[in-house]
């Protein structure tokens, strides 16, 4: 599948592979920032956390025997609650990056996803050295990969980074900022009002975090080869990005 958004290839196998992870019916918290769909929000009819990051966590801990519990945690302080152990691991689109790495662990990645730039619609012709040029405003959700792609495009000073994804959009809808770096995950939620005027600035691996030597990264590791290798993962794919 050639697109901004993919699932890992595993090897075929002609019989089921088998997986000796069992966290015999575990309880485990899942910490997420819910302002991002269709990654992970909060049903307002429901009031439930709904998304694909939780349809993948349900997939894998039916493979590997264990039930994730979403709790809602503003981005900003998301990875020193993980530490502090308010709960046991974070699904919420995270990048995999080397400087990361050096304070947590992740699991394997279960997405390859890329960074786009939103604009209005009227301004959808926009370039990238337009941007650069014009002195145009970029906003991103403040300590995110968004935000340091954001400033790798237009330089620091025209880079306006707000606390929430969603603090982001209003300020593009209010002709505060003039371009926002989102996922491309995230794309198709603005269809209409707004459009995804320049694609691909850069591709990131997303995984699961954990602290620093959880032994329960093996276990996931082996449920993600799992929801790979039996195709659960393409189609929840296709369910929220009508991709094959």
């Amino acid at each position: 599948m050639k697109t901004w958004i993919a699932a890992f290839a595993v090897a075929a196998f002609s019989l089921s592979p088998a997986f000796a992870a069992d966290l015999g019916g575990k309880l485990l918290k899942v910490g997420s920032d819910t302002t991002s769909p269709p990654m992970e929000s909060v049903d307002t009819a429901s009031g439930q956390i709904v998304g694909f990051d939780v349809d993948v966590l349900n997939a894998i801990c039916e493979k590997i025997n264990c039930k994730a519990e979403f709790v809602t945690t503003g981005w900003d302080g998301i990875f020193a609650a993980l530490d502090q152990g308010s709960f046991d691991l974070v699904a919420s689109g995270v990048s995999i990056t080397d400087e990361r790495k050096k304070a947590m662990d992740f699991s394997d990645p279960y997405l390859v996803n890329s960074q786009a730039i939103l604009t209005r619609v009227d301004d959808q012709g926009l370039t990238l050295d337009q941007f650069k040029s014009e002195g145009r405003k970029l906003s991103a959700q403040a300590n995110t990969t968004d935000a340091q792609v954001a400033e790798a495009a237009v330089g620091k000073e025209n880079v306006v980074a707000y606390d929430t994804f969603s603090a982001a959009i209003i300020a593009l809808r209010n002709k505060d900022v003039d371009g926002v770096v989102i996922n491309g995950a995230y794309e198709r939620e603005f269809a209409g009002e707004l459009v995804t005027a320049i694609k691909d600035l850069q591709s990131d691996p997303i995984g699961l975090v954990f602290r620093k030597g959880d032994e329960n990264v093996a276990a996931f590791n082996e449920g993600i080869a799992a929801i790979k290798a039996d195709g659960t993962l393409d189609k929840l794919i296709a369910k929220y990005w009508g991709l094959k």
